[in-house]
């Protein structure tokens, strides 16, 4: 009797598990039940869908070789049934049956199986404000959703749009309402947007992109009401600052995992509320598989558990579940926490830890901001990407890492996370063999650069300041010296505005020590601080005892400053 497979959800983790499972042993019977119509999307793609980017909502389920990846395609070319339109109601592990309903007919229907995937993804979440189910308020999760923003609504352009929540989805939709041309202000009630996943000095130059491309960036407000006229149509979004018109609202203010299944059935739910899982993605019944938005991760930096719903994470849970289930012992070891995102002209990644969160959590840390061209500066297609990672100062391994710009970010996050998962130390990345040509990377690679002035750091080379940290000193009326080592026509085109500023450029200063205090404290920086970091080691070489730089220079000064 051949085994029987039965997987619940259709979008990632689910296609991902059958196709694995199809190809490890053809004799099982595999399929799949889904209760919305379309399989096996992008839903990552859904914004460049909006955007106009992509032109056919259709495309975003297709193969490479351009095949809608609809039920006849999985039966003809995989040999798995889909049963979409498709609503699995209840478990019953006793007896290894999921009963469901045909959604079309109403008719019930049960399936038993061998093995069961519960792949049911997640739930935006639907905040209770007054005027939350107004036509033309939208949430984003589906291309049934992306199609009802770009389609249902008319021509877009010149219309007004509030963005409720400043999150990954929120980011990437306005880019894409924007690119249709509408107004967009963007609410958050958090003081910075992408919650925390940043740093404040690193999401401070997105927030400057956003308002560069026209965004009305409000944070810090709270959303109090979604007000409609007399046809229930939306009309404005009232917080407790202001209120502003709206054509269009899109409500994204993150997601929660689906367990209403799984905790029916009594599995073990986790503490982060996603269904728990172990290493080889089973629930607590040996019989039950789980994988994607709807079961919590681990870290492998901090080793507990955490729920980042990705659908990158989500297609390496259905081949781990593949694998198990066809006696292949597999086991996925946890995930950094990445994440990467383009905004207008800006990109931004992250993985890990943010400083804050490792300081929240006891770790005694050291941190670097190093920017710079991704590129040899000579070459005309060098953009500027600035790189903060975090150091446990006790095992001189990474915790998190930040990098933003307009530059390629992506190779140098691929890099640290590569670095972490590996459980080796940022000194080490200083050796790696990257690849290099001008083209792609100057001869020192902006991460190994990085790692450099961690080094340094974590062997006392050299003493600096955060930007954070010198904004601290000039609130609190310090007394110091805040050395400028640029050139004079730098200064005059970027500058920060203090009483303790004296510019003094580098190929000066050997000639000019008698102009500054043995015993005053001074703080060097340049644009990147490149010289900021030569002025130190010049001035502690010619004995001054109370010098430093601050990391990342003018360029990372998340604070007021002249740019003419």
């Amino acid at each position: 009797m051949r085994r029987k497979v039965l997987i619940i959800g259709g979008v990632a983790c689910g296609p991902k598990a059958a196709s694995r499972i199809k190809r490890l042993d053809p004799d099982t019977e595999v399929t799949i039940l889904e209760k919305g119509e379309l399989l096996s999307y992008a839903g990552c793609g859904l914004p460049y869908y909006i955007s106009g980017q992509v032109q056919n909502g259709d495309d975003l389920m297709t193969t490479p070789a351009g095949v809608v990846r609809d039920p006849n395609f999985f039966k003809m070319v995989k040999d798995i049934q889909v049963k979409n339109h498709t609503l699995a109601e209840s478990i019953d592990r006793e007896n290894k049956i999921v009963q469901a309903v045909d959604l079309t007919t109403g008719n019930k229907i049960d399936y038993e199986y061998d093995a069961l995937v519960l792949s049911v993804g997640s739930q935006f979440k639907k905040p209770p404000f007054p005027g939350i189910d107004l036509a033309g308020v939208h949430f984003l999760q589906t291309v049934e959703d992306a199609k009802g923003i770009r389609d249902e609504n008319g021509p877009l352009e010149g219309k007004n749009a509030v963005v409720i929540g400043a999150g990954l989805i929120g980011l990437e939709a306005t880019e894409s309402l924007k690119a249709q041309g509408m107004n967009i202000t963007m609410v958050e009630m958090a003081d910075q947007a992408m919650g925390n996943m940043f740093d404040h000095e690193m999401v401070y130059h997105l927030h400057n992109e956003l308002r560069k491309n026209g965004v009305e960036l409000k944070t810090l407000e709270t959303v109090r009401e979604i007000k409609g006229n007399d046809q229930s149509t939306v009309q404005s979004v009232v917080t407790d600052k202001g209120e502003y018109p709206a054509d269009l609202v899109l409500v994204a203010v993150g997601v929660n995992p689906n367990t209403q299944l799984a905790k029916e059935a009594g599995l073990d739910i986790g503490e982060t509320g996603a269904i728990r899982v172990d290493s080889s993605m089973r629930t607590s019944d040996p019989n039950i598989y789980a994988g994607g938005d709807c079961v919590e991760n681990v870290s492998i930096i901090t080793g507990k558990p955490m729920f980042a719903p990705m659908g990158s994470t989500a297609n390496k849970h259905g081949r781990i579940i593949g694998d198990n289930i066809c006696g292949i012992s597999s086991e996925f070891k946890g995930i950094c926490g990445t994440a990467i995102c383009r905004v207008f002209g800006i990109n931004v990644s992250r993985t890990g830890l943010t400083e804050k969160q490792a300081k929240d959590m006891g770790y005694d840390c050291v941190t670097v901001l190093s920017p710079a061209p991704d590129k040899p500066h000579f070459l005309d297609e060098a953009k500027l990407i600035i790189v903060k990672l975090v150091v446990d100062k006790a095992t001189h391994k990474l915790l998190g890492a930040q990098i933003v710009g307009p530059g390629d970010v992506a190779k140098r996050m691929e890099v640290v996370v590569a670095n972490i998962a590996s459980g080796s130390k940022v000194t080490d990345i200083a050796q790696y063999d990257l690849a290099y040509a001008p083209p792609f990377s100057p001869a020192m690679d902006n991460i190994i650069t990085a790692a450099n002035i961690a080094e340094n750091k974590l062997y006392n080379i050299g003493s600096s300041l955060t930007p954070v940290e010198v904004q601290a000193k000039i609130e609190n009326g310090d007394d110091f010296i805040f050395l400028d080592v640029r050139s004079p026509k730098e200064f005059e085109q970027m500058r920060i505005e203090d009483t303790r500023i004296k510019l003094l450029p580098l190929g000066q200063l050997r000639n000019c020590l008698m102009d500054l205090p043995m015993d005053k404290e001074i703080i060097a920086f340049c644009k990147i601080s490149l010289r900021g970091y030569e002025a130190e080691r010049i001035l502690t070489g010619a004995g001054y005892k109370n010098v430093k730089y601050m990391d990342g220079g003018v360029v990372c000064w998340p604070y007021k400053k002249f740019v003419a």
